[in-house]
């Protein structure tokens, strides 16, 4: 059989079409719940939901779902946070606004015992703003949708969330109260802060992202200057809603760039660190590159050229501080498409084409792939992961989306809390 190498725009709109796959297949139609991952028993992502919420206008726009369908099933998930139980019991969904990080994909009710996630929580109500801004038919079901999306948004208490301080905490346990940690350097936490300023009910003060704010590292790397965050997803995952382009805060007005452009640098760092490899990993290079928060095939300790090496499982890798065990993420690659297409898409292209790392895999690329691990017996390509990450699949639906058309960012212009927000954080310039 010939193989027929497709365009580039017609391999993007093929992924993005496998991918958007993972939100109609795993997602449980009684309540709209979202699967974390694709290993069984698994239960539901509060993110991975919103970033269906998000994605399901972006499917109605490429053909891939019906818009009535989209309406339904945004509707459905809507009315589940809605009338789910919010309290300071165990075994609730939620409390004060925010949910848990995981939830169980049949009751809906928290699992594992894990945070009431503010991080979390953050996505799936930016989820839900979309459909709000992209649903604006006069059917009673798009009315509804825009009516549940901004109560459950007004309902999440910011102020509470704070626990006295300037900064905003990571979460909360029934059992043992507030999270030491809190939102401080700069990280993902950018569309919580704007989404936190802009609240019509519970907002933040100024001070809370001026505190948050104090805490950048700006650094050099790779002889570039940019405001540091060492996994790839930290400079992407605010950026699926909102276009940093020509707006800028207090902060980057110093820098004289804006949060966009230091995405494109932070994505260049990452060639540029793939390039240089100074691990020796396999196979990094020119077109083999990403590394960020993602799964692994560890724990695991191998010997590699007579050295031992250490691989993890799921863990926070980074750029250029480590860890770096030699485990890539093609997801967050394609990602970083509106950055810089011009390093990116010969990663896809590499990824699809070389690596074949869609084949066999219904919902296009697995999470990872770490060549220098010896599992050779299975792939020339190494170890390679068993299961889809809804958290994974969500960019690479949304930034296709926003590369290629730019829609999501113009919905999300028109949404007024987003805005609010962004003007209370002191955003100026460009489209503001």
């Amino acid at each position: 059989m010939i193989h027929v190498r497709l365009s580039t725009d017609a391999e993007l709109r093929l992924l993005q079409h496998e991918t958007f796959g993972y939100f109609l297949h795993e997602a449980n139609p009684a309540n709209g719940l979202v699967l974390d991952k694709t290993e069984p028993g698994w239960p539901c992502s509060i993110a991975a939901t919103g970033l269906a919420l998000a994605a399901y206008p972006v499917g109605v726009e490429a053909g891939l779902i019906a818009r009535s369908d989209a309406a339904q099933r945004a509707l459905t998930t809507l009315r589940f946070f809605h009338q789910s139980p919010q309290g300071p019991e165990p075994d609730a969904t939620g409390y004060k606004g925010f949910y848990y990080h995981f939830l169980d994909m049949q009751t809906g009710r928290r699992a594992w015992k894990c945070e009431l996630s503010t991080i979390d929580s953050a996505f799936l109500l930016a989820g839900g703003l979309t459909a709000a801004v992209y649903f604006d038919a006069a059917t009673p079901a798009e009315r509804e949708i825009r009516d549940l999306a901004l109560r459950l948004y007004e309902r999440a208490d910011w102020q509470w969330a704070q626990n006295g301080g300037q900064t905003v905490t990571h979460g909360w346990h029934p059992e043992s109260g507030f999270i030491q940690y809190r939102w401080e350097g700069y990280d993902e936490a950018l569309l919580m802060y704007v989404l936190g300023l802009g609240s019509p009910t519970h907002a933040l003060p100024a001070s809370s992202y001026a505190a948050w704010a104090s805490t950048y590292q700006w650094k050099h790397s790779y002889g570039l200057d940019y405001l540091y965050a060492g996994p790839l997803f930290t400079h992407q995952l605010s950026h699926i809603w909102i276009d940093f382009r020509g707006i800028q805060d207090e902060y980057m007005r110093g820098k004289g760039i804006d949060y966009f452009e230091n995405s494109r640098r932070a994505t260049h760092v990452q060639h540029r660190y793939a390039i240089d490899n100074p691990h020796g990993f396999k196979r990094y290079g020119r077109k083999c590159w990403g590394i960020t928060a993602s799964d692994g095939p560890g724990p695991d300790v191998r010997k590699i050229n007579g050295v031992d090496c250490q691989f993890y499982d799921y863990i926070a890798r980074g750029v250029p501080e480590g860890p770096d065990d030699g485990t890539l993420a093609p997801w967050a690659v394609v990602a970083s498409l509106p950055f810089a297409p011009d390093i990116v898409l010969p990663a896809i292209d590499y990824f699809i084409n070389e690596v074949k790392l869609k084949v066999g895999n219904p919902y296009g690329f697995k999470a990872t792939f770490n060549p220098t691990h010896p599992e050779q017996i299975r792939s020339p390509y190494g170890w390679v992961s068993r299961w889809h990450y809804g958290l994974n699949q969500g960019p690479i639906v949304l930034m296709i989306e926003n590369y290629r058309s730019g829609k999501l960012w113009e919905w999300m212009k028109a949404c007024p809390h987003i805005v609010a927000g962004l003007k209370r954080a002191g955003f100026t310039g460009g489209w503001l």
